[in-house]
């Protein structure tokens, strides 16, 4: 990524026009907490940057916004903890796009993927970025495939593959508690019952426990749609 700009002067942006009005709440929401844990110094800088995202500034390098530099800076500037949530809070200001979310993933670390992941319910996104998410699912890194799994998955995110990613949080560890959805998507799913019953046989064959969400997801599945 590139290097952080000097901050610029501490101003509220203007909501994204084009999202809706409970993305807006919780986005509304998310600021207002990460606000509340950061230092008088962070926060000025958290306005600063979501300011030159809203407004779409300049950045100190050719053919990059200034947004962008704040968004790599984010761990530095707001602490390890705030990190996902900031970058959030800035894509979300600037009116990010499928293009735009796919370039920031394809140019990120493991830790700006997974911000862009969490971004994506609240970028008010067609399924265009589906790509992402099958992308994080192909990775053995349970962090993203947590973050990939997600209310933009639980939308968009075909049946055939989304079937193999709650096998991936089975076999990975992933608690199904970060499967957005999952309740819904599941009830009355006989093909993933059945997915889900052959994995228990062959885990019980090789002498392998079963892992404990597994008896929980399956029950799901019989539920009446």
């Amino acid at each position: 990524m590139v290097t952080p700009d000097p901050a610029a002067p501490a101003t509220d942006p203007a909501a994204p026009a084009a999202a809706s009005a409970p993305a807006a709440a919780t986005v509304a929401a998310l600021r207002a907490s990460v606000e509340a844990g950061l230092a008088p110094e962070a926060r000025e800088w958290l306005a600063a940057a979501l300011a030159d995202a809203a407004a779409g500034t300049p950045g100190p390098s050719a053919g990059l916004l200034a947004w962008e530099a704040h968004f790599a800076a984010a761990r530095r500037r707001a602490g390890a903890g705030a990190a996902d949530a900031v970058r959030v809070l800035i894509l979300h200001a600037a009116r990010a796009d499928e293009q735009v979310a796919t370039r920031v993933y394809d140019r990120g670390d493991a830790a700006e993927r997974r911000a862009v992941l969490r971004a994506l319910p609240h970028l008010g996104l067609g399924p265009g970025a589906v790509p992402l998410i099958e992308d994080a699912l192909r990775t053995n890194d349970t962090r993203l495939v947590a973050a990939a799994l997600g209310p933009y998955a639980a939308e968009h995110l075909g049946d055939h593959a989304w079937r193999q990613a709650v096998l991936k949080c089975l076999f990975t560890g992933v608690p199904a508690d970060e499967i957005a959805g999952l309740a819904d998507r599941a009830a009355g799913d006989g093909e993933l019952a059945r997915m889900l019953d052959d994995y228990a046989r062959e885990r019980t064959a090789a002498g392998r426990a079963v892992p404990a969400d597994l008896d929980r997801i399956l029950a799901l599945t019989r539920k009446e749609v």
